[in-house]
């Protein structure tokens, strides 16, 4: 099984440092706003890449931070006269509920930066202690000069770096030490053995992973835009402040998520939030949509690729109605053409898990899945299939879905769908009672777009 090392620039093939035990880390979301497509992205790559190692045998242990103190918190919560540590909370409570809605459930550990201050405080003091720190009036900073080798993810030398930093802080020895504790009078802050202040965001995640993993660890995920100054920064003071090299075994990086071919941001109005994606989609036409692209590689979000990923999933779910439905039937258990169908299904898993085996490759595996629908509905119309087979069919297609973490069983999602609508019935009956008749009518009317006509009697 191979991975793509940002850090060698190759596959490699995977060798946990622990025999089949596996460490994930990858970088969580700063919680002053909601999440966007962006994110989606991102943590739903990783939630695959979990499911696979686990699949494989793997013994994964999947941790990933919250930072719930930041300086953009702090700004955003000023402009909304709220709390800073309350408005990450309700934030996270929001990034909990998109992750679900995406199926994205195998992270093993949430872990906030502000329930690991002291191992924060803790990872600076060793850092000053060996002398890769140092302290000025305005906070404590990591001494980038002190490193031979610092850039060596990005691929760049410390001067490239640094030629476009502004705002330098006069206190700091070189352009691009970056803070390790910030000192602050204001709130909020915290007391520490240099003044009251806050974390830098870069020491969060190196106390965090070092709390949980040690010194070392297999697997560093995130998106592109976080290897610099991020990922270097952690690297700088990880491997400082044990003595251990590398840090990471496997650096692993998501590429850009683009709306309509633009990058994604307020100022050109193409911003899109889970929350508001998932009003006019359903949470798996989204997940399709990351899995049709490979991980590594820029996806260009658009209605149109959303309506052919719904397109690419009913007839997935279609497949799997009509195997349900002959397998219902009267259909023999065996006939003459089962080797050659048994022998399908094999090529057909032995393709699936080579792209899965190579860096992840979901297009690839995608590809393998429909051109067995194509040859299964080919069979179908064509000649007998036993309903030997069709168990078969049917057990591989939802193997192929845990991985994937799709639903292509139609059982599930007609009863997930049953379910909704009883619940939307049942408020409807309460706003009924409170004689709120405008919005049970829109609730009815709704409905009644969706194919679903409801009577009152």
């Amino acid at each position: 099984m191979k991975v793509y090392n940002t850090m060698t620039r190759k596959k490699e093939e995977l060798k946990p440092m622990n025999k089949n035990r596996i460490k994930m880390f990858v970088c969580g979301p700063t919680v002053y706003d909601k999440s966007h497509i962006g994110h989606g992205r991102t943590y739903i790559a990783f939630d695959i890449i979990a499911r696979y190692l686990k699949y494989k045998g793997y013994s994964v242990f999947y941790l990933q931070n919250i930072t719930d103190i930041d300086d953009k918190i702090i700004k955003r919560a000023n402009e909304l006269d709220v709390e800073p540590l309350e408005l990450a909370k309700k934030y996270e409570s929001l990034y909990f509920k998109d992750m679900e809605l995406l199926g994205v459930t195998n992270v093993n550990y949430y872990a906030r930066a502000m329930e690991h201050l002291t191992e924060i405080i803790n990872q600076i003091q060793t850092l000053l202690d060996k002398g890769f720190a140092y302290e000025t009036s305005t906070g404590v900073y990591f001494d980038e000069s002190k490193l031979e080798d610092f850039g060596k993810l990005s691929n760049r030398n410390i001067k490239d770096l640094n030629i476009h930093r502004v705002n330098p802080d006069l206190t700091k020895r070189n352009p691009g030490d970056f803070a390790l504790w910030k000192k602050r009078d204001e709130e909020p802050s915290w007391d520490s053995p240099w003044g009251k202040g806050r974390p830098g965001w870069h020491i969060e995640d190196t106390a965090i992973t070092e709390t949980y993993f040690g010194g070392q660890f297999d697997i560093h995920g995130g998106g592109l835009d976080l290897i610099f100054p991020h990922h270097e920064a952690e690297i700088a003071q990880m491997e400082s402040a044990t003595g251990k090299k590398p840090m990471v075994k496997y650096w692993m990086h998501t590429g850009f998520l683009n709306v309509k071919g633009e990058k994604m941001s307020k100022s050109l109005g193409n911003f899109i939030t889970i929350g508001e994606l998932l009003k006019e989609y359903d949470p798996q036409v989204f997940r399709y949509f990351v899995l049709s692209t490979h991980y590594r590689s820029p996806i260009d979000f658009s209605d149109e690729a959303l309506m052919q990923s719904k397109n690419s999933l009913k007839r997935i779910h279609k497949i799997m109605e009509t195997v349900d439905e002959l397998l219902e039937s009267n259909i023999t258990d065996e006939n003459g053409h089962d080797e050659k169908y048994l022998q399908l299904l094999e090529d057909t898993k032995e393709e699936f898990l080579d792209a899965m085996d190579n860096d992840f490759n979901t297009p690839i595996a995608l590809s393998a899945l429909f051109n067995l629908v194509r040859d299964i509905n080919k069979g179908i119309n064509e000649e007998k299939i036993s309903k030997n087979v069709f168990k078969e069919i049917k057990n591989l297609l939802d193997e192929f879905g845990d991985i994937l973490g799709l639903t292509f069983s139609v059982e599930s999602t007609k009863s997930d769908s049953d379910e909704l609508v009883n619940i939307l019935i049942d408020v409807r009956e309460e706003l009924r009672k409170k004689k709120d008749y405008e919005l049970s009518d829109e609730i009815r009317s709704r409905l009644k777009d969706a194919g679903i006509n409801l009577e009152d009697k």
